[in-house]
């Protein structure tokens, strides 16, 4: 299905099912927007390759790009108060939905630009999506999958989790297996938070297809928490292969950094550094 013909169903989606003239979604020069209250809402895509050669790409992670908008039509004036931890208001739970439902489908039409590469794509979900949505996760989504010429078990669902989470994830692991009932993978990131307590825990529960880890910074090693990081991280990934998946090492952004993950055994990286070496190699061909 054309570009355009995808932009309109899905518009004309959102506006019967919030029963307004809604149309948040718009194309410029090739590139899909979604229109959130005062923001524009937009794709970014970080390439992920195998550790023991960059040139290997096996999936994208997509993210949020944001720029300001003129569009008050879906009456959200303020992003920051839905991306917090916590959610202080019942209310606020069908705007978060929506601003997730959105995000998503807005990754899944710029994605098709890169779909004839194959792999894996990450989409984000936001805990307190999982746990507003009480049934069926993944369904509504599936539809957009199928209708963008995906299968589900291309569709790599992240969840980000903080301390708070990782401690109250009886909830987030019925969603998660719904979602993995419907042929979805599952990436469990825990950017920095190496040794959060009940991470490991919650690591054997759910046997996550890919754990996201940050890589540790180069001026602060001890940033995560952790003073013996080496080892907290050697131990994920250890419990990550035991359990049937790989890790992920993200923000990989210097040299030091990168030499980490073969020490310790991660299976896929991602970061500035890993692009640059790539680019710098193909220039000398």
């Amino acid at each position: 299905m054309p570009l355009q013909q995808l932009v309109e169903h899905f518009n004309n989606r959102f506006a019967y099912e919030n029963q307004a003239r809604l149309h948040p979604f718009t194309i410029d020069k090739d590139q899909v927007n979604g229109l959130f209250g005062p923001i524009r809402i937009s794709s970014g895509f970080d390439l992920i390759r195998k550790t023991e050669n960059y040139e290997s790409i096996v999936g994208h992670s997509a993210h949020i790009t944001v720029a300001p908008s003129s569009s008050q039509d879906l009456g959200i004036t303020n992003l920051g108060h839905l991306l917090t931890h916590t959610v202080k208001e019942s209310e606020d739970f069908q705007s978060i939905i929506n601003l997730d439902r959105l995000s998503r489908t807005v990754h899944m039409l710029n994605y098709l630009k890169l779909i004839q590469l194959g792999g894996t794509l990450f989409l984000d979900v936001d805990p307190r999506h999982i746990l507003s949505v009480k049934k069926d996760h993944g369904v509504y989504f599936e539809e957009i999958i199928i209708k963008c010429g995906l299968v589900t078990n291309k569709v790599a669902i992240s969840l980000s989790i903080t301390p708070f989470y990782a401690l109250h994830h009886t909830q987030l692991l019925v969603g998660l297996h719904n979602y993995r009932q419907r042929g979805y993978k599952i990436a469990l990131n825990i950017g920095p938070l190496y040794t959060t307590n009940g991470l490991q825990d919650l690591m054997s529960k759910l046997a996550p297809d890919y754990l996201r880890i940050n890589a540790p910074s180069i001026d602060k090693p001890t940033s995560s928490g952790d003073p013996f990081w080496p080892s907290a991280l050697k131990s994920l990934a250890e419990l990550q292969r035991l359990l049937g998946g790989q890790t992920l090492l993200q923000q990989v952004d210097h040299q030091e950094q990168a030499w980490i993950a073969p020490s310790i055994g991660i299976d896929l990286i991602q970061g500035q550094y890993c692009d640059k070496v790539v680019v710098d190699h193909l220039r000398c061909l």
